[in-house]
């Protein structure tokens, strides 16, 4: 968003502020919110086409986008937590619809959305197998995947065995997208991040762009029900109170973590971006109020 992702929706509301994920105290709440009160510390996340973002003193949410902080973790746990959580569970519980016993694979499980969505199958009781970098496999074994396959060492379609009832694919270009839907069984669901709606309204404008994807999208939805007999989808994160509460309640007792690599003063917010963009830190960084 900094770099300009997203700017046929952004652009015209500049100055926008920036940041999802908040951990924090409530200060004060509106007269219709029944479920949350003051001095409560709780954590949540954004929409991704909100203006009023997080890096802030104080950031404004709606009821629906926040619950109780899990007490057993601390506020710069929670706070790398939600919106990659709730992205993970639209896609494996509202789209994908996991059940206990499914097989699961999640393409690109060491990052922040794919290692919350090995989380959330694992404990859904599916059988997940993964793709991730050599210095991931072993948090992803740790995590309770039954495979973890070195992209960078294996040839993945030789390595992963058998069929999948869903498949993640957090990577989202050409050969991770043959490779999922090629893992899938009829009837399964194939899901990507990768979305061309944002690309191609930036692109072409909101006008031209939007039903250009959802042609796109459409097309794709149609010649993989037939040629494959599974469904093709494009995930987004979207506030969900359930998703969250039970995201929350896996968190409270130790089944769902996002490990923090940094945290910076607010401050230092330039250095923080800094340091992702030269990938001098490679995991989770969190913004720290005083």
């Amino acid at each position: 968003m900094r770099a300009g992702y997203g700017r046929s929706v952004f652009e015209p509301l500049l100055p926008l502020i920036l940041g999802r994920d908040v951990s924090g105290e409530v200060a004060a709440v509106g007269t219709s919110v029944h479920s949350l009160s003051v001095g409560q510390e709780v954590f949540g996340a954004l929409h991704p086409t909100a203006v009023r973002g997080t890096y802030t003193d104080y950031a404004v949410l709606s009821e629906e986008e926040l619950a109780a902080k899990p007490a057993s973790i601390t506020h710069v746990e929670a706070s790398a937590i939600p919106f990659a959580a709730l992205t993970a569970w639209r896609a494996l519980k509202s789209t994908a619809r996991i059940a206990e016993g499914q097989r699961l694979l999640v393409i690109g499980g060491g990052g922040a959305v794919g290692f919350a969505a090995i989380q959330l199958g694992v404990a859904a009781g599916c059988y997940v197998t993964t793709t991730c970098g050599g210095n991931s496999v072993a948090r992803m074994l740790e995590s309770g995947v039954e495979q973890a396959v070195d992209y960078t060492a294996e040839d993945i379609e030789v390595a992963i065995k058998g069929k999948f009832d869903a498949v993640l694919d957090t990577i989202g270009v050409p050969e991770t997208e043959r490779t999922g839907i090629n893992f899938l069984k009829r009837g399964g669901h194939y899901m990507t991040l990768q979305g061309e709606a944002a690309s191609l309204t930036d692109r072409y404008g909101l006008l031209v762009g939007l039903p250009i994807a959802t042609s796109i999208l459409l097309k794709k939805q149609i010649q993989y029900r037939y040629s494959h007999g599974i469904e093709y989808w494009w995930n987004y994160m979207r506030a969900d109170s359930d998703g969250l509460a039970e995201i929350r309640r896996l968190s409270e007792i130790g089944k769902l973590k996002m490990p923090v690599e940094k945290t910076f003063p607010i401050s230092q917010v330039r250095e923080a971006h800094e340091a992702k963009d030269s990938r001098r830190v490679p995991g989770k960084v969190v913004l720290e109020l005083d």
